[in-house]
């Protein structure tokens, strides 16, 4: 059974940095695509940032330039780094996980692997 697991989410000032990890259990998923997705209260869930199983990445347009996705698949985690942070930025970070097929984009509909949610928090 496949088990993401995020942390490094937080409160922070605007301008601010943080980084998130998805620890992923139950599987090796180096050739997965991951993604973290982000939801707002009243906000329809929507895509940050996706890395396809050869590293390729893309990003939303409001966090480009300022969010970094990486992964590590000796460690079997996924990271978000996140610099410059707006107060637009606060909400709940999901990471999610697409198997068997690998699409590497923003829809939510593709992954079907999802964990539990880190809160990020950032004050103006």
């Amino acid at each position: 059974q496949v088990q993401l697991v995020e942390s490094g989410g937080g409160s922070v000032q605007a301008g601010g940095s943080l980084r998130l990890s998805c620890a992923a259990a139950g599987h090796t998923y180096s050739r997965w695509c991951m993604a973290w997705f982000r939801q707002a209260p009243d906000k329809e869930r929507e895509g940050v940032a996706a890395i396809d199983s050869d590293g390729r990445s893309r990003y939303a347009d409001s966090v480009k330039g300022r969010f970094t996705i990486s992964k590590d698949n000796a460690k079997n985690t996924l990271y978000l780094q996140m610099n410059s942070l707006k107060p637009e930025d606060t909400a709940m970070y999901y990471c999610a996980a697409e198997s068997p097929s690998c699409s590497g984009g923003l829809w939510k509909y593709s992954y079907n692997f999802w964990g539990q949610g880190t809160q990020v928090t950032v004050s103006s």
